[in-house]
């Protein structure tokens, strides 16, 4: 069974998505070296124009419904061949991985796209901010566009970097007139110290950096607060560490722990409030089936509970 690129294209309504693959599809760069299969899940004010398309041809299949979006239908799609690529436009209020659940085995997201219309992003984000971090937070790209020249971009780009901090960010003032976001983030700790105490609010950031970027950490000696998570699964001297986090909304609060070596495991109880001080090594961890950021912990006291103690970025 061959694989098929996935282009993926998110957004909300009106923000753009279709006039994005019209101009792609149209594009003799994009469609010369292969057939397209259009999957189009919200129809928008703008028609596609198939006589323009470029290439051996575009097969458009339409998604009425989430109730369509299912695996059998997409295989039975997928089963009638005659495409090397897939376009998705997909339906700004659906989640995600309802796709990424539905799609064939084969199908593989080569790129997304995420599109937002710049002047009515505050308000989408503040009414249903659950569904802007669900399209920013696996995007490659996110695109805003409507943009207004002098406009302050920092509250965009913090959105997004609180949803992911890889996805390129580009603003769109007009046609052929882009700006790609260069505002940098500096951590709030400094990662130039060997040893380097976290303060209860930077957890989160911290968290998400060790795991993005394991090796910058390797060998650091790290001071800091969480809980102790305990499971008979792990050995003895062994625990999870860490705090929970809210990276979007109540609903989405989980336990953001990393694996710690410890010889008094046996004298910490669920839950406990601790401080630690341990050095981080990246190596093989058969508690994650991979290579990823462990903690040997040097030093542990019992301490009050962070104020709050939900992490949030």
């Amino acid at each position: 069974m061959t694989d098929k690129p996935v282009y993926l294209f998110t957004g909300f309504l009106g923000a753009g998505k279709t006039t994005f693959i019209k101009e792609t599809l149209e594009n003799h760069e994009f469609g010369d070296d292969g057939r397209t299969l259009l999957l189009i899940c919200e129809r928008g004010e703008t028609d596609y124009e198939p006589e323009k398309f470029v290439g051996p041809g575009v097969r458009v299949e339409v998604i009425k419904s989430q109730e369509e979006l299912n695996p059998a239908n997409l295989l039975k799609i997928s089963s009638r061949g005659g495409y090397d690529r897939v376009v998705v436009e997909y339906n700004g209020m659906w989640e995600n991985q309802r796709l990424f659940q539905a799609m064939p085995v084969n199908w593989l997201i080569q790129q997304e796209m995420c599109l937002f219309d710049a002047s009515t992003f505050a308000m989408y984000n503040r009414n249903m901010r659950q569904l802007c971090f669900n399209k920013m937070q696996t995007a490659d790209m996110v695109v805003f566009n409507r943009c207004e020249k002098g406009m302050d971009k920092m509250p965009l780009h913090k959105e997004v970097r609180i949803a992911n901090r890889r996805s390129l960010i580009v603003y769109e003032y007009g046609p052929d007139d882009i700006e790609p976001d260069d505002i940098q983030d500096p951590l709030p700790y400094d990662m130039t110290q060997s040893r380097i105490a976290i303060e209860d609010e930077w957890y989160a950031e911290w968290y998400r950096d060790i795991n993005e970027n394991e090796d910058n950490y390797d060998g650091k000696t790290f001071e800091i607060k969480g809980r102790v998570a305990l499971s008979d699964e792990l050995p003895q001297g062994q625990f999870a560490f860490g705090r929970h986090v809210m990276t979007c909304c109540e609903a989405d609060i989980q336990f953001a722990g990393l694996l710690a070596y410890y010889s008094g495991q046996e004298n910490l109880n669920v839950g406990d409030w601790v401080k630690i001080t341990a050095k981080v090594r990246v190596e093989y961890a058969e508690a994650y089936k991979e290579k990823g950021p462990v903690l040997y912990i040097r030093k542990l006291e019992r301490c009050e509970p962070c104020n709050p103690e939900v992490a949030t970025f």
